[in-house]
């Protein structure tokens, strides 16, 4: 039986992707970087500011000082913020409420292993707080996504291996940091998108207590 676990946020827990996407459409925009469309969206899910905003500089072939990528990453982020003030428990994916519930009546650590440094604000805004026993901080781990750093991190934080963890995760970065991490990945949304060699479910209502459990008893026990 799993111990815990290690929820990514954006896509997984509530819809912040998509205001993430929109600020950084915006900012590539404003600097003169066309391309930023839902299919280069993909690569930036589940990776941090700041490789997100190198992916796009690369994309464009631009090159800035230190200052200037760090005032980007700034504007990006202060925009996103902005977006997300309103946030509140209606914004709670299906199913996620009713899980983190169940998986805290049979004594399953909860985590969260995001690459959001506003994910405790997020988690705050829709009444989640209390439900996490751990919040992985992404500003202490050497590497973001697809380095398995945050979802060791996360497990150690929860007093569990990650061996002993279930990662549930929405980007091809996220799914690959669980795999190497050694925690059992259940990915939602495409197969084609996440891969065909883990468990996906189409959304998050799939995301039960018996699921996890049923999954778990075919994979690693």
């Amino acid at each position: 039986m799993f111990k815990a676990v290690l929820f990514d946020l954006d896509g997984v827990i509530t819809d912040t992707a998509e205001y993430h996407f929109r600020a950084w459409k915006a900012l590539a925009e404003e600097i003169g970087i066309a391309g930023v469309d839902r299919a280069f969206n993909e690569q930036l899910k589940g990776v941090s500011r700041e490789d997100s905003l190198k992916k796009i500089l690369a994309l464009g072939n631009k090159t800035v000082s230190d200052e200037s990528f760090a005032a980007l990453a700034k504007r990006k982020n202060d925009n996103y913020v902005e977006m997300i003030q309103d946030v509140s428990p209606q914004d709670v994916y299906p199913g996620i409420l009713t899980l983190l519930k169940e998986l805290r009546s049979h004594g399953v650590k909860i985590a969260l292993a995001s690459a959001s440094k506003n994910g405790p604000f997020l988690l705050e805004r829709m009444g989640l707080t209390d439900y996490f026993d751990a919040i992985a901080d992404p500003s202490e781990v050497a590497a973001s996504k697809p380095a398995p750093d945050i979802f060791i991190a996360a497990a150690h934080a929860v007093g569990v291996t990650p061996e002993d963890s279930i990662g549930l995760e929405d980007s091809q970065a996220g799914i690959q940091a669980i795999k190497d991490s050694g925690a059992l990945a259940i990915g939602v949304g495409r197969p084609e998108d996440l891969g065909e060699d883990i468990v996906v479910v189409p959304d998050t209502s799939h995301y039960t207590f018996e699921f996890l459990v049923k999954v778990w008893s075919e994979n690693k026990d």
